[in-house]
């Protein structure tokens, strides 16, 4: 098995970096994963517009779109999907409890959005196209692979969910925004705006105890400070 970081993810405003808060928001979009174990190739939160994931992937594995077998979503949202349509050979999948909470709420959106706006505007498109990513997406199986497996971390939202990459000598967590980045998990702070954020915590600290690695939702690849033998 083999994991490669192909995009780092951002924040569209870092709440732990004082200056940021004041300046204009960017593009937030997820860090975006790619493993390789056996014939799974799994790509996690294409959060980037899918014409400059597609040149990272190249950049960053030598691959195409077509040579993704699977995309994986930690979370159902924006900064984590915009570019799956490119990924249109692969199978989506998400957690079960992720797709069936988002679901309804948003088709309930796009028909108040709908009745307000009528069809055709920029919200009602962008609403129909996450409709649809999601109507096509599937509810991941607990394995992917006999060594990745899915690691539920509910909290951020009702199911987020990430992946445990089980290593002959460590263990990798992708954490989806259940650890945001390095100035989250080293402060021990969850984001802004879960769900339930007694649930969020409880879900990162599940994390900090398991983990030897985390790959964090909007950051580099992060050595648990818990674990270092330094």
């Amino acid at each position: 098995m083999h994991d490669r970081i192909i995009s780092i993810g951002a924040l569209a405003r870092h709440p732990l970096w004082p200056m940021d808060t004041t300046r204009p928001p960017r593009l937030g979009h997820a860090t975006t994963t790619l493993i390789l174990d056996g014939d799974l190739a799994l790509l996690v939160d294409p959060g980037l517009p899918g014409q400059v994931l597609g040149q990272r992937l190249l950049e960053r594995a030598g691959m195409e779109p077509a040579d993704i077998s699977h995309v994986f979503l930690t979370s159902f949202q924006a900064d984590t999907c915009r570019a799956l349509p490119l990924f249109e050979n692969a199978e989506w999948i998400i957690s079960e409890q992720e797709r069936e909470t988002v679901g309804t709420p948003l088709a309930m959106t796009l028909r108040r959005e709908l009745d307000a706006e009528g069809p055709g505007s920029e919200i009602v498109r962008e609403l129909e196209l996450q409709v649809a990513m999601l109507a096509r997406s599937s509810a991941a199986p607990d394995k992917l692979s006999r060594s990745v497996s899915l690691f539920p971390l509910p909290g951020m939202t009702p199911g987020t969910c990430g992946l445990l990459l089980a290593y002959p000598s460590r263990t990798t967590l992708i954490t989806g925004d259940a650890v945001a980045t390095t100035e989250h998990l080293d402060q021990g702070k969850v984001l802004e705006g879960a769900h339930d954020i007694e649930q969020a915590r409880e879900s990162f600290a599940e994390a900090v105890e398991v983990a030897d690695v985390i790959i964090p939702g909007r950051d580099n690849m992060l050595i648990n400070p818990t674990k270092r033998p330094f």
